[in-house]
């Protein structure tokens, strides 16, 4: 059969796809810039010449010279061909430095870097199937942490616990936590300095997180807090029926082995007035419901290069980022939690928050 093409739509998807293919190249160039320091040391500094910037950022000076021709070709520096200078816009800085705590949008760009490391195991689980384990990714959590310095950290305790009422007032006068599936445990150090009167668990499968956020959390002198390396399918184990009045879990579920053993542990483990507050992401369950989420294809490569596959690497559910909300739902009612309420924020338009009751 013969078929003629739309050359006008081959055309701009000619033009898209060299969109695409600059934009995965600068991607790795916002990675190195905001891993060295450059954008930070552009911040604010006026014109620089490439040697003032190398000597800023204590960078080699011939690596920043080719770093700044891709970002003056990428159009996210400026650049003075007469004064051979070089400019971070105000407006760019905001979203590319340290100096945002909320909107650097370079701690995003080093997980395509970061995944990229294991495309050739990826490739071989297309194949023939089974997943990449947690231990390949040895960064992961390290960029996590940054993440959720971001989208958790400064909205923990004006916007995310407010969610449940009254749970602030629980929280100073004393109650017991858990977070299952802490990372490098920062929310719970956060909350254990706030809530003193409260007592706090962190557990993590990864050995490596569960060791530097006890060293981080001795180090602050907090002698509430505690972590404890287990895999979160095995809560039964580690946790007494009713001794638990509040459980957390920031962007963990999807990435579990066994995500309703998990759910069943929490829901076993809670007082009968306890509370689960979940962050997860917030997907349709559907490819055409995702369309318009505006990270799609990042949340998407995620979950293959991540969430799905570290599932899979122990015949597990494989959930993947993506889940949704329709699946999360019937997961949780599954595990026993009869009341289920959803709410979003307004600031993180990547989140559901999850309130669950028994």
């Amino acid at each position: 059969m013969t078929t003629t093409l739309d050359e006008t739509r081959a055309a701009a998807f000619e033009e898209r796809l060299l969109d695409v293919i600059n934009d995965g190249a600068l991607t790795l160039m916002i990675s190195v810039g905001h891993r060295t320091g450059l954008f930070d040391a552009m911040v604010e500094a006026g014109p620089l010449t490439i040697p003032d910037l190398a000597k800023r950022a204590d960078c080699d000076e011939r690596y920043v010279q080719e770093w700044l021709g891709a970002l003056t070709v990428g159009a996210i520096v400026d650049h003075d061909p007469d004064s051979r200078t070089y400019t971070l816009p105000d407006e760019h800085a905001r979203l590319l430095s340290r100096r945002s705590p909320t909107e650097n949008f370079a701690v995003f760009a080093q997980y395509v870097p970061l995944l990229a490391g294991i495309e050739d195991d990826i490739v071989e689980c297309f194949r023939h199937g089974g997943g990449v384990p947690y231990a390949r990714v040895p960064r992961f959590q390290e960029v996590m942490e940054e993440e959720s310095s971001q989208s958790v950290l400064p909205v923990l305790e004006d916007h995310i616990l407010p969610l449940v009422p009254g749970l602030t007032d629980r929280l100073a006068a004393g109650i017991r936590v858990v977070d299952v599936g802490c990372g490098r445990g920062r929310a719970l150090q956060q909350l254990a300095s706030s809530y003193p009167a409260s007592t706090f668990v962190g557990i993590d499968l990864s050995e490596d997180a569960v060791a530097h956020a006890t060293a981080r959390a001795a180090d602050a002198g907090l002698a509430n807090l505690t972590f404890v390396a287990g895999d979160a399918a095995l809560l039964d184990d580690r946790l007494e029926p009713g001794s638990i009045d509040l459980a957390l879990s920031f962007d963990a579920i999807h990435d579990q082995v066994d995500p309703d053993a998990m759910l069943r542990g929490i829901h076993t483990a809670l007082a009968s007035d306890g509370t689960y507050l979940a962050q997860d992401i917030d997907g349709s369950s559907t490819h055409d419901g995702d369309r318009d989420n505006p990270i799609g294809p990042l949340l998407y490569t995620i979950s293959t290069f991540h969430c799905m596959t570290v599932s899979l690497a122990g015949d597990g559910a494989g959930l993947g980022a993506m889940w949704g909300r329709e699946r999360a739902l019937e997961h949780f009612h599954r595990a026993g939690f009869g009341d289920v309420e959803v709410h979003t924020l307004e600031h993180d338009p990547q989140n559901a928050y999850y309130v669950c009751r028994p």
